[in-house]
């Protein structure tokens, strides 16, 4: 299936979709629902062996990854104050993430170790996105450190189980380092980031706040032989009548002593451009544009 075919596809299931959320249907009994899934993701969650983890106050030797992310960034016209509001929460859930050791064969779950943000645990409002608006909420802002963990995981020996892309873009890049859907969009507690230790040896996760970045690595006892390079192809803006979308899909290559042994593609993006695209952004950033306006060019 070629790239415009693909994309054809997408903008149709897009401006057609096949459900629609009982709770869009029903604002109203939109909170029940939301209640009843926080109880079955708990359920689920103790019921499977694999969702467990340890904590070491000692770090192992050996880095087999490391990343870091800018604390503050331009975020269209969002308010600064939630970025600082942001850092507060993100100190609170570092403080459960540091040392977490997965051993071979077990799943890591982002929201089984942080738990519910909550006032009384130090959390304090942050910047969260729903349905594309910026709000105001209760440990708002973890979503970067959701980006910052997807990302390091796709460069150690993990399998990701859970991972779910943000389904709007939302803000115009600033100071972009990574692939735009490269990290994972996060609701407590069901919709979540996992992912399974698949190497024979434990993996810990180190994770720190200095005055600008969040820092962290995935350390082993022992040196892996494997190196990972995740890179993206075809992104692309799409531009549908007044509307823009964004495309690309991203890679995971796996190397030893230098050699490819696997290239596997872990997801493909898309999604509806919600701030404006102009002429200027997209030339200015070099941004490859495909038109689908005109019936003829859909197919």
């Amino acid at each position: 299936m070629n790239l415009k075919t693909k994309i054809s596809a997408l903008i149709q299931d897009y401006e057609n979709p096949a459900r629609i959320a009982f709770s869009k249907k029903y604002p109203a009994i939109k909170t029940p629902v939301i209640f009843l899934r926080h109880l079955a993701r708990n359920l689920e969650n103790v019921l499977d062996p694999r969702i467990t983890y340890q904590t070491r106050v000692d770090f192992f030797d050996c880095v087999v990854a490391r990343h870091q992310s800018v604390l503050r960034r331009k975020l269209g016209e969002s308010d600064p104050k939630l970025q600082e509001q942001k850092i507060i929460n993100l100190q609170q859930a570092i403080r459960r993430l540091n040392g977490v050791v997965i051993m071979p064969g077990d799943i890591f779950s982002f929201w089984k170790i942080i738990g519910r943000p909550k006032y009384q645990d130090g959390y304090v409002d942050g910047m969260l996105l729903s349905n594309g608006k910026i709000i105001e909420g209760v440990g708002g802002g973890l979503c970067q450190l959701s980006n910052f963990l997807y990302w390091i995981f796709l460069h150690a020996p993990l399998q990701t189980v859970e991972r779910h892309h943000h389904s709007m873009d939302v803000f115009p890049d600033s100071g972009r380092t990574l692939p735009f859907g490269g990290g994972a969009t996060i609701l407590y507690n069901f919709i979540d980031l996992k992912v399974k230790n698949v190497s024979g040896q434990p993996l810990q996760l180190k994770i720190w706040l200095t005055a600008n970045h969040l820092k962290g690595q995935i350390l082993t006892p022992e040196p892996i032989a494997e190196k990972f390079h995740v890179f993206e192809k075809n992104h692309c803006f799409i531009k549908r009548e007044q509307k823009y979308f964004r495309y690309n899909e991203i890679y995971k290559e796996t190397k030893i002593s230098g050699r490819t042994i696997k290239t596997e593609k872990i997801t493909t993006n898309f999604a509806p451009v919600l701030y404006r695209v102009t002429e200027e952004y997209l030339r200015q950033n070099h941004f490859k544009v495909l038109d689908f306006t005109a019936p003829d060019t859909a197919g």
